[in-house]
């Protein structure tokens, strides 16, 4: 489990990775509820490498705000690796940033099926290279009540970053 003084030291050591690089990022959060963006902006001076952070926590805020089309949201439901690339994609797209992160889940205690079990959490990590981006999916599990599923996203989101900087 993480804790609030763990997160910040993740949070730092990633602003200074995207400070000395140069990067800019922004993220798309589903079950974070902008937990990613409280995190990164609990930093001082993250204005230099955060660019902004959408919580699309409704469908329709996935469409409307990030692009996500309705057929991907119908065929494959919002916990999914085709909606959190397409939220990634968004939000790349949307801030001019180098890197984008975007998750969606199921925190619980409710909301759960057999297929999407509570803990079940989808990642995306949008890369621009140049005129290229390159979009990381990835599924974990986590075990644990509502606030650490949510809690081992954020740190699992902000790692995966690190890992693409």
């Amino acid at each position: 489990m993480a804790d609030h003084e763990s997160i910040l030291k993740l949070s730092e050591a990633l602003a200074a990775e995207l400070v000395s690089s140069g990067k800019m990022v922004a993220t798309a959060e589903s079950c974070t509820g902008g937990w990613i963006a409280k995190a990164i902006t609990d930093v001082a001076g993250s204005s230099e490498i955060f660019a902004y952070g959408i919580v699309s926590y409704s469908n329709g805020a996935k469409e409307s705000l990030l692009g996500v089309k309705l057929g991907t949201l119908e065929d494959n439901g919002a916990v999914s690796a085709a909606v959190v690339e397409e939220m990634a994609k968004g939000a790349l797209n949307l801030s001019g940033s180098d890197i984008a992160v975007a998750v969606s889940g199921v925190a619980g205690p409710d909301g759960g099926s057999e297929e999407k079990p509570v803990g079940t959490v989808w990642f995306a990590w949008a890369v621009r290279n140049g005129s290229a981006v390159t979009i990381d999916t990835q599924h974990q599990h986590f075990t644990g009540d509502r606030d650490l599923v949510r809690e081992l996203t954020v740190v699992h989101a902000l790692q995966g970053i690190r890992d693409r900087i």
